[in-house]
């Protein structure tokens, strides 16, 4: 465990609860957790900071999805295929992204995220109720392909705000209400971060003492999170989904200009 203050400790452990909240109900959590670890850490290797900030990330993930799985119509081998799908397309994205600049993929993902701002927002009904729309052999093999290849490449080579991608292509492809594909997305997500915390852990770039101190509060924010977004609905779920993605723009734009 690296040498930081009870403070910072306190700070770090208290952006991983809002994370671990953050996440639960539609994705984005890393947009708080991951520059809060680069802020308070400042000293420590970039790997590091990615294998930690993986390995604090998985626990309220699994809690997360475990807590949808009994309350929500969640169709878990479905998301399973979906999730195993993304962890491919994860590691295929992480195998080029070295030939990738972020720097021309961030106003591409900029305009599809103020695109999707645009669309939810004008489109009140968008997510706030299953179409009862009879989910096709073709939709499920789309969802899996597109959705889980798709995003999980996006994911190894930029990575921001995947869950919040997972949420919305999984509302428009499956016909799903938010709250079902909040707990689908969370799934997927735990698949994606098992393949990538493996890879950090081999090469010994986790620092796992931090990690479980900071995982305890991702797991409570999770938890509550995700029974927050049981209880108040898709509305609710909508409605961070927006403050999310206007955050996501934010900083996107800032990287590509505000340095």
């Amino acid at each position: 465990m690296p040498d930081i203050s009870l403070t910072m400790l306190i700070v770090l452990c208290l952006a991983a609860g809002a994370a671990g909240w953050i996440d639960a109900v539609v994705g984005g959590g890393g947009l708080l957790l991951l520059p809060a670890l680069l802020l308070g850490l400042p000293h420590v290797p970039a790997a590091h900071i990615l294998g930690t900030n993986k390995a604090v990330a998985i626990v309220g993930t699994s809690g997360a999805a475990v807590t949808y799985v009994r309350k929500a119509p969640v169709k878990v081998k479905t998301a399973l295929r979906i999730g195993l799908a993304a962890l491919a397309g994860s590691m295929t994205g992480a195998f080029f992204a070295a030939g990738i600049s972020s720097a021309v993929l961030r106003p591409v993902i900029l305009v599809v995220l103020l695109g999707v701002a645009g669309f939810v927002m004008f489109k009140p009904a968008f997510g706030t109720g299953a179409s009862g729309q009879a989910v096709t052999r073709a939709r499920t093999v789309t969802a899996i392909v597109l959705v889980g290849g798709g995003i999980g490449l996006y994911d190894g080579l930029f990575g921001p705000g995947t869950g919040t991608f997972l949420v919305l292509a999984l509302t428009a492809v499956l016909h799903l209400d938010l709250v079902t594909a909040s707990a689908t997305a969370k799934i997927v997500n735990v698949c994606t971060n098992v393949g990538a915390l493996a890879m950090f852990a081999s090469q010994g770039s986790v620092m796992w003492q931090l990690a479980a101190i900071m995982a305890v509060f991702n797991l409570a924010g999770g938890l509550i999170g995700a029974r927050m977004a049981l209880r108040k609905g898709s509305e609710f779920v909508r409605g961070v989904l927006l403050v999310v993605v206007f955050s996501l723009v934010a900083k996107l734009a800032f990287d590509q200009w505000g340095g």
